[in-house]
């Protein structure tokens, strides 16, 4: 009797369900995280899930990473690329055209200086003063000018870099945006920083680093910062698609001279354009203001599972190569958008009235 062969379709069942549990495995992993970051402790520090993620996946991955199974891989990697790609998309329904339309030019020029700023800093101090590669430099400019962690995930995505340095930038997010979240109240509460409602969310908002940092802050001083400084925020949310697409062509031009490894073509962040087509959504407000919730709910989890396979997949041995530079160009960045940051806030208010 002739032998019947092995159907094909079964090796990539079974890598299916490899992926799957790997998959699965961030999930839960990530729900307990959830859980972590929303004891007192983190939450009052505007510590989000998103860092709590990184810093648990990372312990995890370099501790016990002989405890997954290597069918598990592609899973965990998806986590963290592709489900990164959507989740960064479906954060534009937290934005929106009005919100935005509220600080008018004022919010909008604050933004537009210290992202430019921060970021030509970051790539100039990371670069040519503490030797770091293109990409850790980038990555530490981005998390700092944009919007943290999710800045961070979003340039990531597009640079395709190593997961080591993601967690550089994001140590240099929690380190240097939580001393920064603490200082800022203090500052105008104790009257060392003098500046009126306008000013005050136009500081927080456009030089704190992570939403969650400058709702914190803002809101032991008074709710209308709190509303000022999160639209402006969000502004500065909004510059992510313009500085990606700024990057690609800088990134594509340095490989055609040679300056880079590569084949020459833009990377081109399409999860970027769904990023500006959901906070197009959202400003046309198709979607019930409960589904907007609900959908915010599940991309924060999705981003979290992001941030902790990143987390597993990097090795602290990698990171200590490099970790001292990082976190020095993290605290100049810091120590710009503070006093330069403040700088423009007030040459942005006189020029606005």
């Amino acid at each position: 009797m002739a032998t019947v062969p092995a159907t094909p379709s079964l090796a990539p069942t079974h890598d299916t369900r490899g992926r799957l549990n790997g998959i699965l495995f961030v999930a839960l992993f990530a729900l307990a995280v959830t859980q972590l970051a929303a004891l007192p402790f983190f939450a009052n520090l505007g510590i989000s899930p998103l860092i709590v993620g990184i810093i648990a996946g990372a312990l995890y991955g370099n501790a016990l990473r002989q405890g997954v199974p290597p069918s598990w891989a592609a899973g965990i990697n998806f986590s963290a690329r592709g489900l990164l790609r959507i989740a960064v998309a479906w954060f534009g329904l937290r934005v929106s055209l009005q919100e935005i339309a509220q600080v008018g030019w004022s919010g909008l020029t604050v933004s537009l200086l210290v992202v430019s700023s921060t970021l030509l800093i970051g790539l100039g101090v990371g670069m040519k003063l503490f030797k770091l590669d293109r990409d850790t430099a980038l990555l530490t400019a981005a998390g700092s000018a944009i919007c943290g962690a999710a800045a961070v995930l979003a340039f990531e995505s597009a640079l395709r870099s190593k997961p080591h340095k993601s967690a550089m930038a994001v140590g240099s997010v929690v380190l240097f945006g939580t001393l920064s979240m603490l200082l800022y109240p203090l500052l105008i509460n104790s009257g060392w920083v003098r500046l009126d409602t306008l000013g005050a969310g136009l500081f927080f908002g456009g030089t704190l680093h992570e939403v969650a940092q400058v709702v914190g802050a803002a809101s032991n001083v008074s709710p209308e910062v709190t509303h000022v400084a999160t639209i402006v925020k969000m502004t500065r949310v909004m510059l992510l698609v313009p500085v990606l697409l700024v990057v690609g062509i800088w990134i594509s031009r340095a490989k055609r001279q040679g300056q880079a490894e590569g084949n020459g073509k833009i990377p081109v962040p399409w999860f970027a354009f769904g990023f500006l087509a959901l906070v197009l959504v959202n400003s046309l407000q198709i979607l019930p203001s409960g589904a907007v919730s609900a959908i915010n709910q599940l991309d924060t989890f999705a981003l979290t599972m992001a941030m902790t396979a990143l987390g597993m997949e990097t090795r602290l041995s990698q990171i200590r190569q490099a970790g001292p530079r990082a976190l020095a160009t993290g605290a100049i960045l810091n120590l710009w958008l503070v006093f330069g940051g403040l700088a423009i806030t007030l040459g942005v208010q006189r020029l606005f009235g």
